[in-house]
């Protein structure tokens, strides 16, 4: 008999969308952990179609030299001196430069603009007071995002549940956190690569943003860290990892200030080493921003802080000539004294 962490792991939901999306590295992790029930699966599946591309055609006795321009889209958070953001910016007053080479920018969409977020809520363990905590601060988010912005929510555990898609009805989101289920092993990596794989695939090239509210760490998911960073290098969402310590959540399962022996435990908890060192990573890959959450009342301003992030952040879109395969090195300068640009990756958009 095959001892059972032997056994190979049965695909999820979560990971059955990754090996849907197409996307190498991260179907190549699923497959390394589960071979047979991956082949059985990808068998299943219609041949992943790739994308046509366009061939100038040169003209008899011509040789075509020059790349076709591509249109390439990236987000640019725009902050003055003191932080506080710049708006009523416009084509001129960004000039932007790859690989060392002026490019022509041909839109800006105002920060002022919808993104399309995803919250990210990590389920897993959760005993009822604990869901409690996350339903009551899932609301707070939603009453603190832009009216306009579209939300869905995903909660996850060993695997992801779609609790809504994308809304912008804050009545109907709330009544749908309700359906939350809780309990078992945390897939953080799965959840955040599902995220990329499904909702926000067929939105690639838009405003879009994910919050994530977990303790940071993963115990469960079939792809790796690694492969997770490269694919947020490739999408242009932005990434903001709200990390709440495990022994936060809820706060009564802590010793009261006045009876335990360490009176800060209760009002001071701290994350662990790698959940912080992951957390600022797929913060500074995405372009978004990481947040410690270390005591309770850090969560609202940390939802505050976010929704400044997102109204700080230009759509920026330019005409480039490099290689479709290349590695774009690009530059970002608001031309307002003072002014500082925090940039998202690069993506490619079609051509209208």
């Amino acid at each position: 008999m095959v001892p059972s962490d032997l056994r190979e792991r049965p695909l999820t939901e979560a990971a059955r969308a990754i090996v849907r999306s197409g996307d190498r590295e991260l179907l190549e992790s699923i497959r390394k952990v589960s071979p047979r029930l991956f082949g059985d699966y990808a068998k299943t599946l219609p041949p992943i179609e790739k994308e046509p591309s366009l061939v100038p055609r040169a003209a008899p006795g011509q040789v075509v030299t020059v790349i076709a321009p591509q249109l390439m889209r990236v987000n640019a958070s725009v902050t003055d001196r003191n932080g506080r953001a710049v708006g009523g910016m416009k084509e001129n007053d960004f000039s932007v430069q790859e690989d060392g080479i002026e490019r022509q920018v041909t839109n800006v969409t105002p920060a002022n603009e919808p993104f399309n977020l995803v919250l990210l809520l990590d389920v897993s363990g959760s005993v009822e007071e604990r869901i409690d905590f996350i339903r009551k601060a899932a609301r707070d988010f939603l009453n603190t995002a832009s009216p306009q912005d579209r939300i869905s929510i995903v909660s996850f555990r060993d695997d992801i549940q779609v609790i809504s898609d994308f809304s912008t009805n804050r009545r109907l989101l709330s009544q749908k956190l309700d359906e939350i289920d809780a309990g078992g092993a945390t897939a953080l990596y799965d959840a955040l690569a599902y995220v990329l794989s499904e909702p926000l695939k067929k939105l690639r090239g838009e405003r879009t943003a994910i919050v994530v509210m977990s303790d940071g760490d993963d115990n469960k998911s079939f792809v790796p860290f690694p492969a997770l960073l490269d694919a947020f290098n490739e999408s242009g969402a932005l990434v903001y990892p709200l990390y709440v310590p495990s022994g936060l959540i809820p706060e009564s399962s802590v010793p009261k200030a006045e009876t335990t022996r360490d009176p800060l435990r209760s009002r001071y908890l701290t994350l662990t080493t790698r959940a912080e060192e992951e957390g600022r990573k797929l913060a500074a890959v995405s372009g978004g921003v990481y947040y410690p959450v270390r005591r309770i009342d850090d969560l609202q301003k940390a939802y505050d802080d976010v929704v400044r992030q997102l109204r700080t952040a230009y759509t920026i879109t330019y005409a480039s000539n490099s290689t479709p395969s290349g590695n774009r090195r690009v530059r970002v300068r608001a031309n307002r004294e003072g002014a500082s640009v925090r940039l998202s990756p690069v993506v490619s958009v079609s051509n209208p």
